[in-house]
């Protein structure tokens, strides 16, 4: 292990030269020395001592408008390279071993300083421009000489308030966020250059440096301008850290006037005239020794070399992540061993069984990268299963767009020329299929979704290694797209037969189905409901008249109306079962016998009624359907008087029971009916009515109680059995879907690639690599080969 001292600085600066040479920044955060203050404060003029060379620009505004990384290398006066680069040396400096090197001119050495002057200004015009605005990106010089220190210094643009000539408006935030850019990088050793001639509470060198150092303890202060002071006051307090203490302390220096600069005043008689001064001063004598040009170059050598020493375990430690971070990155690109021609089919079979398990992972839900701001892949599928197709099944209303005249239509039609006895079947069956119809678009719009959500898994699957090659990656895609653009078409018509295979058959015994029983006494209820409701309507209409008249008569107050409650219990219950008798008379007995006879000519389910006793159903094997058909309750009288009966569509009876009257005597003898004689025409009522009296107001016929009775029964059992199979049809789409499209998708699709796109015919074309991503790998073997170096640097010294 090589002992620290001279070799740490070597060391960063073999650093400095390996980052800049290859990445152009310090991502590394080398140790520096950080030179900030005012413009005009004597920056460049202290650069200028410590250089011991009149090397910086100089001028009015700003001057300094891009970063100055300066490296100053000691070397020997007997240095063997000299001697080989004799040749490029100013012939009046030749005894001097002295030179500059700048890094945008790398085969060049400047040995005339005043070279030096010109290429900075040509350079920062080049990249700064010339309206006296400020660039980031810095300017590396090397110095080579023996009268200076091992030191690496940043001299930055100094800080302004007002934006002169053809200066950005906006020119002293651009400065002070270039300043503390560099500045707040901890391995950073600031050089605070304060003028002694103001007052150095208005220094903003320090109220930068105190922002990013408030304890002060990478701060060194640089009082310029110590003989411009006015007589009778000094610098004593503050060179002795009493007014604004420091860690590393303060250091006054004296700087070549501008007028000795115009007179070209020769460095060492600068330097020689400011030991003087502090030797003669009387109120510096005592602190001579440190102050001035050459203690501030020793300081700062010996404080920079301090800071590496420290900073190295920290700097290798970065330099390990960085490597780290690197390597992964460059592994992103896929591995390198296999680059060659022989190994293309391996390549091109690990990148497309990588990609295969990427688009199975996704649909599966085990891919690592799997995003959290949205649904996507397998979860995206659930979800268009669950919560689109399902929503859309659950708001298609099955008989919304069935008007009662449709329904009474198809009631009409499906009997023929023959009047209907009870409610038709077929008309059922004609109404609820193009129902079922309905599901087939929500069905084939589930298949499409997903579908869709498939090609996008198939586009997110790519890698950055897979980008490599953008046309092998096209190529996976389209072999994809056509695997899912095949079994689109099974999977829809696998979907479209499901609902034909639901309108086929219309299996009215489903232990789900209604039933014309429970259908019958839904819509009777209602009946009774909507009656109850019209009855109390009037009584109440009734009494107000009632009220009216006498209050009318009497002249005095009555009574307030009743509630609405105590107007129903009024209401007389027989009333209402009369008025449903009466409506129940003009419906076939089939319809009026409610509960059980509807549901022994419609289905022929055997259901049983909680009213009858001994547990008889309707369907039970002593009842018929001619029975529920001709009635069980009121026996025909022989040569009773015919009761207004329609030959056409009623049957005569003595008399006609009312619906609750059939649930109240379910159990009595059915006693058949005599043929009944013929009326004459004059008999029947309908002729009797005026013309156009069967029409409603819209010019369409006009319901009859009957009718409507059918047509809520039709929609009642419509609606049953659509719910029937909107569940069926919910649990099945999913299922085929999965079955047909995805599930064989993930089964296939290695073996698919693999067929399509594994031969040696393609493997130049699939394999060409895209320029863009090869110039971000090469730059990425290059920034990993510069850490490796890196490294090897400082394992020299640690």
């Amino acid at each position: 292990m090589a002992a620290l001292g001279e070799d740490l600085l070597s060391t960063v600066n073999k650093l400095q030269d390996l980052v800049f040479n290859t990445i152009g920044n310090d991502s590394l955060d080398l140790p520096q020395i950080v030179v900030v203050g005012s413009q005009s404060a004597g920056k460049s003029s202290v650069l200028e001592n410590i250089v011991g060379r009149d090397f910086l620009p100089r001028g009015s505004g700003i001057v300094t408008r891009r970063p100055l990384i300066l490296q100053l290398i000691n070397v020997p006066d007997d240095d063997p390279e000299d001697s080989s680069r004799a040749s490029y040396r100013n012939p009046t400096e030749a005894g001097r071993n002295e030179w500059a090197e700048f890094h945008h001119i790398p085969n060049r050495r400047f040995n005339d300083f005043g070279d030096v002057k010109r290429e900075i200004e040509n350079e920062t015009g080049r990249i700064a421009g010339n309206n006296k605005g400020i660039s980031r990106q810095p300017i590396n010089l090397k110095i080579f000489s023996p009268n200076v220190l091992n030191l690496t210094l940043v001299d930055l643009p100094g800080l302004t308030k007002v934006p002169i000539g053809d200066q950005p408006t906006d020119i002293e935030k651009q400065t002070r966020n270039l300043i503390s850019e560099y500045i707040a990088k901890p391995n950073s050793i600031v050089l605070a250059v304060s003028p002694a001639n103001v007052d150095i509470v208005n220094s903003e060198a320090l109220k930068l440096a105190r922002h990013v150092d408030p304890l002060g303890r990478r701060t060194i202060g640089v009082l310029t301008k110590v003989d411009l002071m006015d007589h009778g006051t000094n610098a004593l307090d503050i060179l002795s850290g009493r007014v604004y203490p420091l860690k590393l302390g303060w250091i006054g220096v004296v700087n070549r006037s501008q007028q000795d600069i115009q007179g070209n005043k020769p460095m060492e008689e600068a330097l020689k005239s400011e030991s003087d001064f502090f030797r003669h001063h009387p109120a510096y004598r005592n602190i001579a020794t440190r102050c001035g040009t050459h203690f501030l170059a020793k300081t700062l050598n010996t404080t920079l070399m301090a800071h590496i020493r420290d900073r190295l375990p920290d700097i290798k430690a970065r330099l390990n992540t960085l490597m780290g971070q690197t390597q992964q990155e460059l592994a992103s690109y896929g591995d390198m061993h296999f680059s060659g021609k022989e190994h293309r089919g391996s390549l091109i079979l690990q990148l497309m069984t990588r990609f295969a398990t990427s688009f199975i992972s996704s649909i599966d839900g085990t891919s690592t990268e799997i995003s959290t701001k949205e649904l996507c892949g397998g979860a995206r599928i659930y979800y268009i299963f669950n919560s689109v197709f399902g929503m859309s099944l659950e708001s298609i209303d099955p008989t919304s767009n069935l008007s009662a005249l449709d329904i009474r239509t198809a009631i009409r039609n499906s009997t023929g020329p023959r009047p209907s006895l009870f409610v038709p079947e077929m008309a059922f069956d004609l109404l609820v299929k193009p129902q079922i119809k309905l599901l087939e678009i929500p069905s084939q719009r589930c298949v499409e979704l997903v579908y869709e959500e498939l090609i996008k898994i198939c586009h997110t699957c790519g890698s950055t290694e897979l980008s490599r090659f953008p046309r092998l990656q096209a190529k996976l895609i389209e072999v994809v797209s056509d695997l899912l653009r095949e079994r689109l078409g099974p999977a829809s018509t696998y979907v479209e037969s499901l609902i034909s295979i639901q309108r086929a058959y219309i299996n009215t015994n489903h232990p789900n189905f209604l039933g014309a029983a429970a259908a019958m006494s839904h819509v009777v209820s209602n009946k009774q409901d909507r009656e109850r409701k019209r009855l109390i309507q009037e009584e109440r209409e009734r009494r107000e008249r009632r009220r009216l008249k006498e209050l009318g008569a009497n002249g005095a107050d009555t009574p307030e109306d009743e509630d609405e409650s105590a107007v129903a219990e009024k209401v007389d219950p027989v009333a209402v079962k009369k008025a449903v008798g009466k409506a129940g008379r003009s419906l076939s007995p089939a319809v009026r016998e409610g509960h059980s006879g509807i549901a022994a000519a419609l289905n022929g389910v055997r259901s049983a009624s909680p009213s009858r006793p001994n547990g008889q159903g309707a369907g039970s094997a002593k009842d018929s359907f001619l029975n529920y058909f001709f009635g069980k309750d009121g026996a025909i009288v022989p040569g009773a008087a015919p009761h207004n009966a329609n030959i056409g569509r009623h049957v005569s009876q003595a008399s006609e029971p009312t619906f609750s009257q059939s649930i109240r005597r379910p159990e009595e003898k059915v006693v058949r009916s005599p043929v009944q004689p013929v009326r004459t025409d004059d008999e029947f009522d309908f002729l009797k009515a005026p013309k156009g009296a069967d029409f409603g107001n819209g010019g369409e016929p006009a319901m009859t109680d009957r009718e409507a009775m059918e047509t809520e029964l039709i929609r009642a059992l419509i609606s049953s059995y659509f719910n029937i199979v909107r569940e069926s049809i919910a649990d099945q789409v999913p299922k085929a879907v999965m079955h047909l499209l995805v599930n064989h998708c993930k089964d296939v699709v290695q073996n698919r690639l693999v067929s399509e796109l594994y031969k040696e015919s393609l493997f130049e074309e699939l394999l060409y690599e895209d320029d863009a991503v090869k110039k971000e790998r090469e730059k990425c073997e290059k920034l990993l080969q510069t850490y490796r170096e890196a490294a090897k640097i400082i394992s020299e010294v640690i």
